[in-house]
Order: structure tokens, then C-alpha cells, then sequence
């Protein structure tokens, strides 16, 4: 079995990680992931082209599914056209080095820190010129290093680079593509994945089908796996890895982590990477510790001691003209509440098939940029306070759970060295803001003032709360964030 790399020792030198859990255990989430706040993901690939959005590579084969009526509209039945028929259509036209780099202008002026790129999907199809599998975006498709030229872009503008994999459960989540219609003129006729010649996409015949991990994946699968993401890591070196799910394959998995970060300790003489995983049942193993913990489109209930990511979209994961996107006020609001409990976001920001966004998308950008640009000191380099904030609008911890409808009596807390930002959720109507937390229990305030407001804000503390009048002229409309130095101050009892 291949193990991780193992750095040359020294004294001085940290040891090397291996696949032991305990080895495992050592890890420390690096400052650049603290600090850096907010991150964009490119959830990218031939699953674009048909317009259909996420999962489209699984569903087509799916009789009573929407996806296989469009597949039959678009390109044909999947008896004889396939998802192996859409990969040649995916050919990004539009992206090139350039073009990334235009992005990645837009990506980090939003206020963006770090920026991943898709590795793989659950279709097996991987996005960079993979050494151990044929169906990639260097042979096929675009014909381009997907991956490498989201990273030179990334790092060229002083982003920290990560690459996502989803890659673990293809196995089982692809093998749809076995079935045949259950009803109808060609029911009974197998799929194209029956087809032998491309078994090394659409994998030997088995029976598992199951969506989220494979219940007995066969030792090949599982090795195939390893050299693949290892290949990933160790061709790019990215500072982060996503995986989609816990870690995968016990022990096999666990070497390919322990990889990730003895790259880094050679090239740093220090872990410098971050690897995200979740904890969902039927995902792997979820080891708390051994990384940094990931919500898909959720948040958390309270400030958690180690850091942790938040990953979700603006719209669909894969292109799809039916989803609405989401409005920069959506999230501005997700930013504030994660970052408040020791938390990332990352933004899967839609791409079209050939590699472009939408005017929406790059709106929504430019009205990040322009909030980012007065309230990112409450953001980029923050910690939290003693508590997250307070307010009637209390988020439910949990995956898929992240539509809030916040108000200007929900406050949220960040902190830097000496300085307390409370970032209000809305603006009300009446101009005035009651912060309990603050109340003058919780300690002297020295000086206060509004991000972005020439005009000092009125103020004075009560036995019951902060008291602020905001100046009628306001930087934005969906928050504003005061500034706040003081004595000692910790949050007044709420009742």
C-alpha cells in the first residue's frame, strides 16, 4: 500500500504525520484559514453543459427524474448516448488562463481570501491531467488543466489555493448508469454503462446504488481512489482539501490526509494545510480533530472552539437558469453569522458550461466589493467575542439549514485585539438600536463610531442595553457595523 510521503526530520522540524488517528489528532488549523474569512469555490465541470443542475450525471439515469426528460430532449436516450456523450460537449470555451484571471479580480476584490477549484465530482471525471485516469479534462472535454489554471490565477493574486473531491462515492452514486427504463417503448434496454469499452468511467457491473457511500467498495476502488486525490495534491499542492463526506476507506484514507499535510511540512516546515470533511451519516468517518468540520448550506448554533467552514452557492452547485441566485444581502448575513462563531464561508459562485458567469453572478460580486471595502475589517482577521450576538433569529445548527429572516434587533459579534465589532442584521426604521449584550454591566465603552459614517453615531450605555442613534446617512443597506473600544467588556446577562 502506498503511505504518505514522509518528510526528512530534524530537530526542530515537527514530526511527520502518518495514517495512525493519534498521528492524526495533532493537527492545528493554520492562521491563514482564521484570518482569511470568506472563500470562493468554482463547482465546476461537464455537468454544466445540459443545464440541469446538480447531480445531473446520476439522475439522467433515472427514469421518473426530470434530469433523464432533459437528457432525452438535449442528446438522446441513454441506451445509446450517455453521460460519456456530454463530457465532449464541455468545452470551456471561454476559459482560459485570462479568464481566470479576470475572475479571480472579481473573487478577491469581493473580499474572497481563499479560492478552490473542483478536483473531481461524484462522476468521476477528474478536472486536471490525471495520471491514473484517462477520462479528464486534459483528453477530453476542454482539453485544458482545469486545476492548474485556477491555481496560477489564485496564487498569482495572493489566494490561498484548495482543490474539492468528491470523488469517494462515484463508485455506488454513478451506477445508475446499469439500469434500463422501467416502462415504456425501450423499457428493458440497458444503459450505456453496461458498455464494457467505457467500464473505466462508468465502473464493472455491481449492484450498490446508493447515493451516499459505497456499502462494500472493493479494495481496487479504494486504491484507485488514494492514487487519484494523492496524485491531486501532490501535483498542485493545494492549502486545502474538500473532501465530501468524512474521511473515506479507514485507513486508506486516512494515509491520503496524512499526505496532504506532509506536503505541506516539506514545503513550510510546518502544516500549513487545511483539510474540511463532514460529519454525515453514511459519509465516511467524521473524526473531530484530525480537521477542519464542513456544513453544506448550513450553519452552526453557537460559537464552536475550533474553526470550521460553511459551503454553499448562489445558486444551483451545477448551472442551472431555473434557480433564482441568491441576493448579495443573503450573503453578507450568511458571512456575518459564521464568521461570529469561529467559522468560514465558502461561495460556489455558478459557472456556465463554458466558463462563464452571469451577469447576476458578477453583480453580486460587485455589491460584495463595495461592502467588503468598508466592512471587512469586521471580518478578515477576526475572532469571536464571548458570545456570537443575540436577537430573536436564533439559526438552528445543521446541514441544509440556512435561510434566516434577520432583523434589526439580531447583533452579531467579531473581535480584534481590543476592538468589538457589532454588526446590526438590518437597519431599523426608527434609526435606533438597542444592544442588550452591552448594556453597561458588561463593562465602560470608550469610543464608538459606524464603519464607513463620517458621522459619529449617538450613544450612551444603560443599566439595560447600548443605546445608539446611527447617522441618517448610511454606507449600506443591509447592515451597518459598529466600532466599538472599552473596559473589560464581556456580555451583560440577557434574561
Amino acid at each position: 500500500m502506498n503511505r504518505a510521503r514522509t518528510p526528512p526530520s530534524s530537530p526542530a522540524a515537527p514530526a511527520a504525520f502518518t495514517s495512525d488517528l493519534d498521528s492524526l489528532k495533532r493537527y492545528r488549523c493554520p492562521d491563514w484559514f482564521r484570518d482569511a474569512k470568506f472563500g470562493i469555490w468554482s463547482h465546476w465541470g461537464p455537468q454544466a453543459v445540459p443545464e440541469g443542475g446538480d447531480w445531473y450525471a446520476r439522475n439522467l439515469y433515472v427514469q421518473d427524474h426530470p434530469a433523464h426528460q432533459l437528457h432525452l430532449q438535449k442528446f438522446g436516450h441513454p441506451s445509446q448516448v450517455g453521460y460519456k456523450d456530454v463530457i465532449p460537449h464541455w468545452k470551456a470555451e471561454n476559459f482560459d488562463a485570462a479568464h481566470a484571471d479576470r475572475l479571480m479580480r472579481l473573487y478577491q476584490a469581493a473580499g474572497a481570501r481563499y479560492f478552490v477549484s473542483m478536483g473531481v465530482h461524484h462522476e468521476n471525471f477528474d478536472l486536471w491531467n490525471s495520471k491514473h485516469h484517462r477520462w479528464n479534462a486534459v483528453n477530453m472535454g476542454p482539453k485544458k488543466d482545469i486545476v492548474g489554471l485556477w491555481a496560477a490565477a489564485a496564487r498569482a493574486h495572493g489566494l490561498r489555493f484548495g482543490v474539492s473531491e468528491h470523488l469517494e462515492r462515484a463508485y455506488n452514486w454513478f451506477n445508475t448508469n446499469k439500469g434500463s427504463d422501467k416502462e415504456g417503448t425501450l423499457a428493458g434496454i440497458p444503459y450505456d454503462g453496461h458498455d464494457p469499452l467505457h467500464a473505466d468511467l462508468y465502473f464493472p457491473p455491481h449492484d450498490d446504488t446508493n447515493w451516499a457511500y459505497p456499502k462494500n467498495p472493493p479494495e481496487w476502488w479504494m486504491h484507485q481512489w488514494r492514487d487519484r486525490i494523492n496524485d491531486l495534491v501532490n501535483t498542485y499542492q493545494p492549502d486545502l482539501l474538500y473532501t465530501d463526506g468524512g474521511i473515506p476507506f479507514g485507513e486508506i484514507g486516512r494515509s491520503v490526509v496524512a499526505n496532504l499535510y506532509n506536503q505541506s511540512l516539506l514545503r513550510h516546515g510546518l502544516n500549513e494545510c487545511v483539510y474540511t470533511l463532514k460529519q454525515m451519516d453514511g459519509h465516511g468517518d467524521y473524526v473531530p480533530g484530525v480537521g477542519v468540520l464542513d456544513m453544506e448550506r448550513g450553519v452552526l448554533a453557537k460559537i464552536e472552539s475550533l474553526p470550521w467552514q460553511t459551503d454553499t452557492s448562489i445558486g444551483d452547485w451545477f448551472y442551472n437558469p431555473s434557480w433564482k441566485y441568491r441576493p448579495v444581502r443573503w450573503t453578507i448575513h450568511m458571512l456575518v453569522d459564521v464568521v461570529s462563531k469561529n467559522g468560514n464561508l465558502l461561495l460556489n459562485v455558478v459557472q456556465r458550461a463554458d466558463g462563464s458567469i452571469d451577469p447576476e453572478a458578477g453583480q453580486m460580486l460587485n455589491e460584495m466589493a463595495a461592502w467588503m471595502s468598508i466592512h471587512g475589517e469586521a471580518i478578515h482577521g477576526t475572532r469571536p467575542w464571548f458570545v456570537y450576538g443575540e436577537g430573536g433569529t436564533h439559526a438552528e445548527g445543521g446541514h441544509f439549514k440556512e435561510d434566516f429572516d434577520y432583523t434589526s434587533a439580531d447583533i452579531r459579534f467579531t473581535t480584534k485585539g481590543d476592538t468589538l465589532y457589532a454588526i446590526v442584521m438590518a437597519l431599523p426604521a426608527d434609526g435606533k438600536l438597542r444592544i442588550k449584550s452591552l448594556a453597561a454591566v458588561a463593562g465602560s465603552i470608550i469610543a464608538l463610531s459606524a464603519l464607513g459614517c463620517a458621522e459619529t453615531p449617538a450613544w450612551g450605555q444603560t443599566a439595560d442595553a447600548l443605546e445608539v442613534t446611527l447617522p441618517a446617512s448610511l454606507p449600506s443597506p443591509h447592515t451597518v457595523a459598529l466600532k466599538i473600544h472599552g473596559l473589560a467588556l464581556k456580555p451583560a446577562p440577557l434574561l
